[in-house]
């Protein structure tokens, strides 16, 4: 929310707070400052002037020396390097001395050898826009010799985030009574809008209320003989301070009395209206062609407000063009009114259509300034726009109640803040400045400060205006057990401490993804598709992270990196068919690139092959004891290829592939690139806790080679499954070393292939002997013709 200094400076008098100080305050209180802006300048040495006159300067091409009327009596020489001015034309002009925003003094000087008494302004130079091209126009009218500050004034502007729960602030009037209450300065005006001076009519046939639950209170107010026009100085140069366009007085006003005091107001033209005006539920399918030119189609829980014929607005959000205020209109429906939070809520996030009236009514206004706000909004339409008021302010509904009386136990207050010392009369005096007022031993909550609902709500208004540096740190802690979220969170941590020693990179992509990445996703399943989506880039959420690490490995390839290692832990999204969806936890690895870092001795490493990714993946945590098939998929990604589903006996582990090299070249990928995604909850079912570290051998082994033909599609698990199984007690480890095949058919048959491993021996309690070692072998050999196709080369 942009909020002026100035603005707040009609409520109350800050001018004893510098604005740094006026900012720690607001933080410290618990709303957040995300920016400050100064606008114009407070100088007195920046004047309206006039150019009588200028020619080019005789060393520059680009640069002009003008003649300036100052009011002074004696032209002044400026030398500028704008061109968008004409003689007679009046500019700021800052004198020698001026400070302008920035911190830049000007002092008289020389450019490309002519004197430069001072300098005439752009817009930007002097905090009042971006724009720099050239020097800010004023209007004719503008007296020569003015303090420009008079003519606008200098301003600071705060962008402030405001919680949620602190709709109150959303106004100055809001603000300031937050200020008045941190510094102990007293409000110059009103505190509230809710004594007002009009009377009420409540009216059932003019206004109808079909639906109560979501608009417990809607008013009107009928103004004929308006005469729409621009607005006066001082209203444009209100909305102008907080970067709100002025658009015409009627529109004009509305946004004020909202910026003033949060009550959100729309004026309808009331001779395009059809007869009464009816709060109602929408049709399901019913359009309406809103303010911003949009048509939206509505559904049956959106609230709208209705003539006799059709939507004319969309409730709380945007009113419709067919019945907006232009300069014709005569006569107009002033709208108050107050519409529950959730329902202004859900219609705003489902159409993607958000405003500063919708901003307001989704976070709570105060109800008991409804018929306040259109007092205030008429009093300025029939100063400003002319005109003549109904003399009683149509009602229909009843003004909801949102706050109750607390009582407060002092004792227990100074307890829960670990201050003794806060005095009775101190908790009383802040809670009053904060606007309550206390009877009977209890405190009345005031209407706009709807968040206070308990005693601990109060306890913790007065730790904010007491400033939290009094209320004492302590450091207290309780040892609770662990649980399974802290398991599964040690257990990630392994798994990402583990792949980091591996030279990988974790990477944080979206979990939101655009349906053109859809195709690259791993491991089947469907994403669950965003309704309201922000962008083309965010329309899904992702069934896979595969597509992230993609992006991310496209985005490091333009930047150079030759060497890719990826990997990321999170959430993946899939749609049941039954139309639900499901949410799981998974683990995608992508690698592409060298082996090891290019050296001297090494200036073209080795690419990473599908193997390297399978042996970062065998050594994971859950997984180093783990005997790993890879199963073919039957129908492979249109991006993929070589895709395996990751087996584990029965369970499911995940899926490895290669990138399809089409898609490589996309990315512009030097080097096949390949992916894996695994489920987090295999990996930890097959976790059996902290490694176990063994002895190491005091006795050699001894090897034996043996080289078989089998048939060409023997799968080389089944192999080494047979390998696995023994139970020879000498008999510890086996490794493939050499596969060998021949396509023509002339070394070996083409259905077969050769395949040679090497076994090793040892015993953990002496050295072998060769005798022992050949036994042990023989018998793995016949077991293994027996168990297997396979022919044995002795």
């Amino acid at each position: 929310m942009q909020v002026s200094l100035s603005w707040l400076s009609t409520h109350l008098d800050l001018s004893s707070y510098s604005v740094a100080q006026l900012s720690d305050l607001l933080t410290f209180a618990g709303v957040e400052v995300e920016g400050i802006v100064e606008r114009g300048v407070t100088t007195d040495k920046v004047v309206v002037a006039q150019i009588d006159s200028f020619v080019q300067h005789p060393n520059a091409d680009k640069l002009s020396v003008c003649q300036v009327n100052d009011g002074s009596g004696t032209p002044r020489q400026i030398v500028c390097g704008a061109k968008n001015f004409k003689a007679g034309d009046k500019v700021p002009l800052a004198l020698p001395g001026a400070v302008l925003p920035g911190g830049f003094t000007i002092k008289e000087g020389k450019l490309r050898d002519v004197a430069s008494l001072g300098m005439m302004c752009s817009g930007k130079e002097l905090g009042l826009g971006d724009d720099h091209a050239g020097l800010l126009i004023l209007s004719p009218d503008s007296p020569i010799g003015t303090p420009f500050n008079q003519l606008n004034p200098a301003d600071v502007l705060f962008d402030l985030e405001i919680t949620p729960n602190r709709p109150d602030l959303l106004s100055h009037l809001g603000l300031a009574r937050e200020l008045s209450a941190l510094t102990g300065i007293p409000l110059k005006g009103q505190r509230d809008y809710t004594k007002t001076s009009t009377p009420t009519k409540l009216e059932t046939s003019n206004l109808k209320l079909e639906t109560p639950s979501a608009c417990p209170l809607y008013t009107a107010r009928l103004i004929k003989g308006v005469k729409v026009g621009p607005s006066p100085e001082w209203l444009r140069r209100r909305l102008e301070s907080i970067g709100l366009r002025p658009i015409n007085s009627i529109v004009d006003i509305t946004n004020f009395v909202m910026m003033e005091m949060g009550q959100s107001l729309h004026c309808f033209d009331l001779d395009k209206l059809n007869g009464s005006i009816v709060v109602r539920n929408a049709s399901e399918g019913e359009q309406m062609l809103a303010l911003d030119g949009q048509t939206y189609t509505l559904q049956a829980d959106d609230l709208v407000i209705a003539d006799q014929k059709r939507a004319v607005a969309i409730a709380g959000v945007m009113g419709g063009e067919e019945t907006g205020v232009t300069e014709a209109t005569t006569s107009i429906l002033l709208e108050a009114a107050y519409f529950t939070p959730s329902n202004i809520r859900r219609t705003s996030r489902r159409l993607g259509l958000s405003s500063d009236s919708s901003y307001r009514f989704e976070r709570g206004i105060d109800p008991q300034q409804v018929a306040g706000g259109s007092e205030l909004a008429t009093k300025l339409i029939l100063e400003i726009a002319g005109g003549t008021a109904d003399d009683v302010l149509l009602v229909a509904g009843e003004t909801p109640v949102l706050t109750s009386e607390i009582t407060l136990d002092d004792d227990r207050a100074r307890k829960l803040l670990g201050t003794p010392d806060l005095s009775s009369d101190e908790i009383r005096s802040i809670l009053t400045k904060l606007g309550l007022t206390h009877q009977n031993g209890r405190w009345t909550v005031p209407s706009y400060r709807a968040d206070l609902q308990r005693p601990v709500d109060l306890i913790e208004e007065i730790a904010r205006v007491i400033g939290l540096d009094r209320v004492p740190s302590k450091m207290t802690a309780v040892a609770v057990p662990s649980d399974a979220t802290d398991r599964a969170y040690d257990f990630a941590m392994t798994i990402r401490q583990a792949l980091v020693n591996r030279g990988c990179f974790e990477a944080q992509t979206l979990r939101l993804i655009a349906d053109a990445q859809l195709p690259d996703t791993l491991g089947g399943g469907t994403g669950v598709a965003v309704k309201n989506p922000l962008s083309e880039d965010h329309t899904t959420l992702r069934p896979s992270i595969i597509p992230g690490l993609i992006a991310t490995a496209a985005l490091n390839i333009r930047q150079g990196t030759d060497r890719l290692r990826f990997f990321e832990l999170g959430r993946v999204f899939l749609k049941l068919p039954n139309g639900n969806s499901r949410e799981e936890e998974r683990l995608a690895i992508l690698i592409s690139g060298p082996v090891s870092p290019s050296s001297w001795h090494a200036r073209t490493p080795q690419a990473a092959d599908i193997h390297e990714l399978m042996g970062i993946i065998t050594n994971l945590p859950g997984l180093s004891r783990v005997s790993i098939e890879p199963k073919a998929v039957k129908e492979s990604p249109a991006n993929f290829l070589l895709t395996s589903e990751l087996r584990a006996g029965n369970r499911n582990l995940g899926w490895i592939a290669q990138l399809h090299p089409s898609r490589a070249r996309d990315i512009s990928a030097r080097h096949p690139v390949y992916v894996a995604e695994l489920l987090l909850s295999a990996l930890r079912q097959g976790s059996t806790g902290p490694a176990k570290f063994e002895e190491l051998p005091r006795f050699p082994g001894m090897t034996r080679d043996v080289a078989m033909e089998v048939p060409a599609d023997l799968p080389h698990a089944k192999v080494a499954a047979f390998f696995a199984s023994q139970k020879e007690p000498l008999f510890i480890a086996s490794e493939v070393f050499d596969v060998f095949t021949d396509p023509t058919g002339q070394k070996i048959a083409k259905d077969r292939k050769s395949i040679a491993w090497t076994l090793t021996y040892r015993s953990p309690e002496k050295t072998l002997e060769t005798a022992e070692v050949d036994a042990a072998h023989t018998s793995i050999l016949s077991a293994l013709e027996k168990s297997l196709p396979a022919t044995v080369r002795r």
